[in-house]
């Protein structure tokens, strides 16, 4: 096979024929210098942003001329790519314990064993703009295609490309871009980007060279030395035999055929004196190299539906739905409406014509024609109603490919099958395989054969299409949260809430969700990523069976803290904790919201003066507080004395009871909160605290009548809030995650929701973020909104499952998303459904995925909370237990 380039310039390609290309790469992503240069929509979107979509991609039809050539190429994925995105920004040796492997080494080895083996891809988009010879014209073109096709077989050396040449399609291809800016990002392709299209079309259906190496290659590449333009050989890269309907040895058994019968492989002898079967039948194309050989049938899109609604005409998003990959070549020709219009007028005087030899027979006009008269009617109507409207001819392939006959043919069914289901009509012609596969290769004219498949349509049609669209979820780099469940093949999904801060973007979270529908389960995936990857975290965990506790102990090991309010065994004392200013300002507020004093009465300044005693003793402590009002009582005098001597009384009262003595007993150690010390994860359960109901809080007479538990519970709470604030914003440099779950009881007191209020307004610059849990998106608070991260899971009741679409940013009204919310999403009973999430990211995609719990036993053994599913550890409140084996094993996770 002759690969049609015959030079690389940058982004420009002289081909064989003569005709020179500028080619770019649509959805770039990442630049080389990491910069992100657009935002890659979901799978879901709101009306209007759909709405702006079109309009950029209609004006970017519009802003081209001549015959572009899009090229929709699924590049192949390899496990280790998700490594390497995996693996991004940590460093080598951070947060290895006792000098051993870092602990996100498991992760990255775990995912890579689950990926092992899958089918995946990545939707690329490519864009061939044909450019014109200056001075010739069209005719100096063809002229030089001409010598270019002959040039080869007369034994001559076709013409120098010039640097004056070099210089004008450069100056050409500029002019293009300025054409392209306001529409879709883009960015020039590279080289080794565009050999890399010949490579992925030659290889379809064995293993590919990968596009991440190219996209980061300096070979290829011509450059312009002694005046003219010298490159590489490309001929190494047609080293492939082409074969259309080639013997599959599957199919036709040619393993048993003897002695001159074999020849039938390189079509030496008539099919019909063998063993074979028919041509006709076998309508792929054989595709033989060195690597291997692969088959590829190539589909033309023949026939579209007149009319299609908005929401159904997404041809080419729908391709994602299947479960192998299909590649898309469109060529287009673009028409000026005036010229369109002249077409039109041309069609509806033959309908005339057609219409007169109808009358005089008996039969009369079909009914067709008057449809197609409808049609032109309509058609030349739009191309009236602007100047700048175009008409896009388009000859549309659609390849599938795979490593045997059998599995190329099935697909190609499985492909005509979706198409007819959406009222569109694709062949598979006998005799053009390779004419199509040819249209897929850059720089390669298109075919006069191929001019049958044309379809008519105005620009606003076509871009109904949704060629130019990507649709991905997640972040380009983090945590393997999952796989994307709106793509058919395994399409890995990434979350990366550390990196959010850097990127401008909050990084908090919030999860919705009915009970047993997996909040929890990804809120703990997202935290142990965090501490595995070199940050921190800290949870309150209000469940009765200590949920997080046992979490912590199985997943961080030595790397955690517990805190339990109950049992006391650490010290939250303030003034022990947080020393200095702020130590003193914690303790003076707890003390005033525990007692229900104003700090500007009798009692607040008695209290101010015992807390500033007791701070610059020698050993401050909350006890320390109580023995200087002691002392106040019976050395000052009058109302002083009074009053330091009530204080002490209260204060002796709830030092007495055991939910305080983590505030008030010295002998217990203090908890640590250096963000360089050993505690990774901090997990504080608040089992045994109760707070005074919600409505309490509105009347002072109310409050002050709870028990003393209930009081107890809410100044504890302050503490715990503000251990869980000074944990989260002491080093910005250091990513720390404030885990709440089941947030509703948290945001019932005023204290829970300023601490939610303040890590959601100012985390962002504290290198912090908040990761929140609840059953109703409002039980999230009216701060909900500067969550970055949003995922909702299955709500079977209607209103809420309207109020977590409006969360996520998705039409609350639509039907089809209600019906997916409440029904379709983790459907109880349905074995391998559970972690089904919508999850909508920073970038504003949104999109279906199911969260995937890695194969490793410190994870699995804890993380799940359904009843006869539990260990044992997590079922034990002892700290010193450690996690034992789980009663029944997980089964492990397929991948469709």
């Amino acid at each position: 096979m002759r690969v049609p380039i015959r030079h690389i310039a940058g982004h420009l390609v002289w081909s064989t024929h003569g005709s020179v290309w500028a080619l770019y790469r649509l959805h770039p992503g990442p630049d080389e210098r990491g910069r992100r240069e657009e935002t890659v929509q979901g799978t879901y979107v709101p009306a209007a942003v759909r709405d702006e979509q079109l309009a950029r991609v209609t004006h970017l039809v519009r802003s081209l001329s001549g015959a572009p050539r899009l090229f929709g190429l699924c590049a192949q994925t390899d496990p280790g790519e998700v490594a390497l995105h995996m693996i991004e920004g940590i460093e080598p040796a951070d947060q290895a314990s006792g000098g051993g492997v870092h602990p996100w080494v498991e992760n990255v080895e775990a995912t890579l064993d689950l990926l092992d083996g899958q089918e995946m891809h990545r939707r690329t988009l490519w864009l061939a703009v044909p450019l014109q010879r200056e001075g010739g014209g069209q005719v100096g073109a063809s002229l030089s295609s001409m010598w270019a096709e002959m040039a080869p077989a007369l034994g001559m050396r076709p013409a120098p490309v010039a640097r004056r040449e070099v210089n004008a399609y450069r100056e050409q291809a500029t002019r293009v871009e300025a054409a392209l800016v306001g529409g879709i990002a883009f960015r020039p392709a590279r080289p080794a980007e565009v050999v890399w299209i010949v490579q992925h079309a030659l290889h379809r259906g064995m293993d590919e060279p990968l596009l991440a190496e190219a996209e980061t290659s300096g070979l290829y590449g011509g450059r312009v030395q002694g005046g003219v333009l010298r490159s590489p050989s490309y001929a190494d890269l047609g080293q492939v035999r082409l074969q259309e309907g080639g013997v599959d040895a599957e199919l036709d058994d040619v393993d048993e055929l003897q002695g001159a019968e074999q020849l039938a492989r390189s079509g030496r002898k008539s099919w019909w004196r063998l063993k074979t079967s028919s041509p006709l039948g076998r309508r792929w194309l054989q595709v033989e190299s060195e690597a291997g050989t692969g088959y590829q049938a190539h589909l033309a899109l023949t026939e579209c539906p007149p009319v299609i609604s908005a929401e159904a005409a997404d041809l080419f998003a729908q391709l994602e739905t299947l479960d192998f990959p299909v590649d898309y070549i469109v060529d287009l020709t673009l028409v000026p409406a005036e010229k369109a219009r002249e077409q039109v007028r041309r069609k509806k005087n033959e309908l005339v014509d057609q219409a007169d030899q109808y009358d005089a027979r008996p039969t009369g006009m079909p009914a067709s024609l008057g449809e197609a008269a409808r049609d032109l009617g309509e058609l030349d109507a739009r191309l009236s109603r602007t100047s700048v409207e175009v008409e896009v001819q388009s000859v549309t392939v659609l390849t599938v490919w795979g490593p045997s006959a059998a599995i190329c043919d099935a697909r190609a069914r499985a492909l005509a099958a979706l198409l007819s289901g959406a009222d569109y009509r694709a062949v598979r012609p006998a005799g053009l395989q390779e004419s199509l596969f040819t249209l897929g290769l850059p720089g390669a004219v298109r075919p006069g054969v191929v001019r049958e498949f044309t379809q008519h349509q105005v620009s606003e049609d076509w871009a109904l299409g949704g060629a130019f669209t990507l649709g991905e979820v997640g972040d380009p780099s983090g945590m393997f949260l999952g796989i994307d469940l709106d793509c058919g093949t395994t399409r890995p999904v990434m979350i990366n809430v550390a990196d959010a801060p850097k990127q401008d973007a909050s990084a908090s979270m919030g999860i919705v969700g009915d009970l047993g529908a997996g909040k929890s389960v990804l809120q703990k995936l997202v935290t142990e990523a965090v501490w595995a990857r070199g940050g921190r975290a800290i949870c309150i965990d209000r469940t009765p069976v200590r949920e997080w506790a046992a979490f912590a102990r199985s997943a961080a090991q030595d790397r955690c803290q517990i805190i339990d309010a109950a049992q006391a065994e650490v010290s939250i004392d303030p003034l022990r904790m947080f020393g200095g200013a702020a130590g003193r300002h914690y303790a003076l507020s707890y003390l005033t919201l525990q007692l229900g004093i104003g700090p500007m009465s009798t009692n607040g300044e008695v209290l101010h003066h015992a807390v500033e005693q007791a701070a610059a003793g020698p050993e401050p402590s909350m006890r320390r507080v109580l023995d200087v009002l002691q002392e106040m009582a019976t050395g000052e005098a009058g109302k002083r004395q009074d009053a330091a001597a009530t204080l002490a009384g209260l204060i002796r009262v709830v030092a007495s009871n055991p939910l305080a003595a983590m505030v008030f007993d010295p002998a217990l150690p203090p908890v640590q909160l250096d963000a360089s010390g050993a505690s990774d994860l901090i997990v504080v359960t608040t089992t045994g605290l109760t707070l005074p109901p919600k409505a309490a809080f509105d009347k002072p007479e109310v409050l002050h009548q709870q028990p003393l538990e209930a009081l107890i519970g809410r100044a504890v709470l302050y503490l715990i809030a503000a251990i869980a604030r000074q944990s989260a914003f002491e080093d910005p440099e250091r990513f720390c995650a404030v885990v709440l779950d089941e947030l509703y009881w948290l945001t019932g007191s005023a204290e829970g929701t300023a601490l939610v209020h303040e890590i959601l307004h100012d985390g962002r610059k504290h290198g912090a973020g908040l990761l929140a849990g609840s059953h109703d998106a409002e039980e999230l608070g009216p701060d909900r909104g500067l969550m970055a991260y949003r995922a909702l899971a299955r709500t079977t009741n209607h209103e809420r499952a309207r109020r977590g679409l409006e969360f996520i940013g998705l039409n609350p009204e639509d039907p089809e998303l209600l019906r997916m919310v409440t029904t379709g999403l983790s459907p109880v009973g349905h074995k391998g459904r559970e972690g089904e999430f919508l999850l909508t990211g920073p970038r504003q995609n949104t999109g279906r995925v199911k969260a995937i719990i890695p194969r490793i036993p410190r994870i699995t053994a804890a993380i799940t909370t359904t009843p006869g599913r539990r260990t044992e550890h997590s079922r034990t409140h002892d700290a010193s237990t450690s996690a034992s084996t789980p009663n029944d094993a997980q089964p492990k996770e397929r991948l469709a």
